[in-house]
């Protein structure tokens, strides 16, 4: 699907505040409500857009603890990636995880209440998982840029 300029800017109106109505959105991109909205449904058809989501403060419910730990395996076979993987996605702490290339396998982005928190998840729950050879931790000191827009 190509998309023109008012697709793009349907999006970027759409990532900022998803919450607007199909009304609000008419009158910015000076289109009638049933065209914004069939632009809508079919950015939606064609996976383009791919959910709605609420963004959490995570502070205010005690997660506001970010580690990015990485985290190499103890071999690259399909089975130790597929397994691996199968178990992180379990993990409610762990928001991201990325199979990357470089020094690690794997990069993950956790979150939980504090240090201590932390500590349990490291022992009870994520140097349990098989196949797993190191860890290595950063801890989030602030968050300079953080936005889920991507420019189209």
């Amino acid at each position: 699907m190509t998309l023109d300029a008012i697709d793009k800017k349907l999006l970027f109106l759409l990532q900022t505040d998803s919450k607007k109505t199909t009304k609000e959105l008419s009158l910015k991109l000076n289109l009638s409500v049933t065209a914004v909205y069939e632009r809508i449904k079919k950015l939606e058809r064609e996976g383009i857009i791919d959910k709605y989501v609420v963004l959490v403060n995570r502070s205010k419910i005690e997660k506001g603890f970010v580690v990015f730990c990485h985290l190499k395996l103890i071999q690259h076979t399909k089975e130790f990636l597929t397994k691996f993987e199968s178990e992180v996605v379990k993990l409610k702490e762990v928001l991201e995880c990325h199979h990357v290339s470089g020094d690690y396998d794997y990069i993950l982005k956790i979150v939980v209440k504090d240090m201590e928190a932390y500590r349990e998840f490291l022992v009870t729950k994520l140097t349990t998982l098989q196949h797993i050879g190191s860890t290595h931790s950063t801890f989030m000191i602030s968050e300079v840029k953080s936005t889920t827009v991507v420019d189209i």
